[in-house]
């Protein structure tokens, strides 16, 4: 019999939730893809970052901005005040934060290494507040089934989630700099592992206030950024339980200039 067009439809809604099945199997037991939205991981891995006073280009004009982003992540971008006022950044979870001029509800986003140098300055409408290069993180396939063959190891890039981890009845910790932090929740963060279930771990760089030598409990991980300067990790919240790691950063992907295995 001749095929009709509900055939050919069927066999096509066939394969297409075949292969999303196959998609989701992949994704949650081999590999897996996770962007990195802050700087923690420097220089090992890199968040949305920003090169200020950056100029506009011939491969920033479309559509050859178009094939430079997906090359190297990279676009120049030029942020201009909607009214006149002091500006103001709203720190976000991704990295960015919400930027604000005045008693304007308009707003724009803005990597938050680019916020410290606005924040505060009176500008007038139309004024250029900030222009630059801002790069995307890098996005990463993290490893999911490798440690349920090998047990994990000081020095593996770890992804985990913070659901669950509560340094004090009210999720927050003390920073360094004497400020109360929120441990976000229902989110995944990225650090290296330093210590295992019953290692002992002297810090390289410890934070005031805090032990200097922790040692792991059964099922503890310390998790820190190879960035200390910037990554509020294991050092303020203490160890990850073993319940909560999602498994081991594999490669860089995307941009596909920055593509390498992660060491």
């Amino acid at each position: 019999m001749k095929k009709t067009w509900q055939d050919y439809g069927r066999e096509w809604l066939d394969t297409l939730v075949v292969a999303i099945s196959v998609a989701m199997a992949f994704r949650a037991y081999f590999y897996e893809p996770f962007n990195i939205p802050t700087g923690s991981m420097q220089p090992t891995l890199w968040g949305y970052h920003t090169v200020a006073g950056t100029e506009k280009g011939t491969w920033d004009r479309w559509p050859l901005s178009w094939a430079k982003w997906l090359w190297t992540g990279e676009t120049v971008v030029e942020c201009k005040a909607p009214s006149s006022g002091v500006v103001r950044a709203q720190p976000r979870n991704d990295g960015f934060a919400n930027v604000y001029v005045g008693a304007s509800r308009e707003s724009f986003k803005l990597p938050t290494d680019a916020c410290a140098g606005i924040v505060g300055r009176m500008v007038r409408k139309g004024e250029t507040i900030w222009k630059g290069t801002v790069a995307t993180g890098d996005f990463i396939f993290v490893n999911r089934w490798i440690w349920n063959f090998r047990r994990p190891r000081v020095g593996d890039v770890m992804i985990f989630s913070t659901t669950g981890i509560a340094p004090s009845d009210d999720g927050q910790y003390q920073g360094a700099d004497g400020r109360r932090y929120l441990l976000q929740q229902g989110t995944h963060y990225i650090k290296r592992m330093k210590a295992t279930p019953g290692q002992t771990y002297v810090l390289e760089h410890p934070v005031p206030g805090r032990p200097e030598t922790v040692t792991m409990g059964e099922d503890e991980y310390f998790a820190c950024g190879d960035n200390f300067g910037n990554s509020l990790d294991s050092r303020y919240w203490g160890p990850v339980p073993g319940g909560k790691l999602r498994g081991l950063g594999s490669v860089v992907f995307w941009p596909f200039k920055g593509w390498r295995v992660i060491r």
